[in-house]
């Protein structure tokens, strides 16, 4: 296989997605560093709508997060992140991308969104927390007893959320997710994604 190459953004959470399970799958990959700012053309021109990440293989162009991270688990899953019943992983995937993603925006970006106080679009999002502090009774990971697909593809949102205002999620009434984050956060699979390409 010639080496892949994955156009990504450090801090994008879908970018960080894609970089995990390409890194986990032992994908060889060129990873180059975007400026948002100033996009490189080449990456234009693989995909027209100009976001991270986009991954170019074997003449391949995969431009959406979830599809790289699932052709790179095709690749190889040494630890069987894809599990067996994949209707409840797409399904607790699809609620973050779409109702998840969208209160975080508004949480993040509240300045942007007068409509309503920031506190208000963090109780619109803390129903997503809710739920997978409910997955995460009785067990270290939302849908098994050990890191799957589903994990990897939310963690970087709910740091993103949990880092808009760390001092009112380190004292929310979610202990277990707090602890699963952390754990996402200190893995050697997370640390080695988000090292500063060296320049």
């Amino acid at each position: 296989m010639n080496e892949a190459v994955l156009y990504s953004f450090r801090r994008c959470p879908y970018a960080m997605r894609a970089r995990m399970a390409l890194r986990y799958s032992g994908v060889a990959v060129q990873i180059i560093e975007v400026s948002l700012k100033a996009k490189p053309a080449e990456m234009l021109a693989l995909s027209p709508k100009g976001t991270v990440p986009v991954l170019s293989v074997e003449g391949r162009v995969i431009d959406e997060s979830l599809a790289i991270m699932r052709w790179a688990l095709a690749q190889h899953d040494p630890q069987g992140w894809l599990l067996e019943d994949d209707g409840q992983t797409q399904a607790l995937i699809d609620e973050n991308d779409q109702g998840f993603k969208h209160h975080l925006n508004r949480y993040k970006y509240a300045e942007r969104y007068p409509e309503q106080p920031m506190e208000v679009y963090r109780a619109e999002g803390e129903v997503f927390l809710l739920k997978l502090e409910g997955l995460l009774a009785g067990r270290e990971y939302l849908l098994a007893g050990q890191l799957s697909l589903a994990d990897v593809a939310l963690a970087p949102f709910v740091r993103q959320f949990a880092h808009v205002d760390r001092e009112w999620f380190a004292q929310a009434p979610y202990p277990r997710l707090r602890d699963w984050l952390q754990r996402f956060l200190e893995s050697s699979l997370f640390v080695a994604v988000m090292a500063k390409p060296q320049a």
